[in-house]
């Protein structure tokens, strides 16, 4: 499962609205090959879901991740933080055995 904190809920949901997305929009995760330590996180608002997603809820946010990359997030919470080191959110996975100092790369 993929969970949300409750400022990242918070920070959605104020995107989706402050966008006008369209009805059905949801928080799209996944992994793809690079960065310093070898993965990168990948977020985006999507309101398409493929037969090979799964689908998540958690505080009333939908999340979609492709197969492939729910192996290296089964019990990641996805936050949203702000400070005077940049905004943004972030990925804590319990998965990754190292990270870059960014935090937007991982190893396994």
């Amino acid at each position: 499962m993929i969970t949300v904190s409750e400022n990242a809920k918070q920070q959605a949901l104020s995107l989706i609205t402050n966008e006008n997305s369209p009805e059905g929009t949801f928080i799209r995760v996944g992994v793809d090959g690079g960065g310093c330590s070898g993965l990168t996180y990948k977020l985006v608002f999507d309101n398409v879901i493929t037969e090979s997603d799964k689908i998540f809820e958690d505080k009333g946010i939908k999340i979609a991740v492709d197969k492939k990359s729910f192996l290296y997030l089964i019990g990641t919470e996805l936050d949203y933080v702000g400070g005077l080191n940049g905004k943004g959110f972030v990925f804590a996975n319990p998965n990754a055995s190292r990270t870059c100092g960014c935090g937007e790369s991982f190893g396994v």
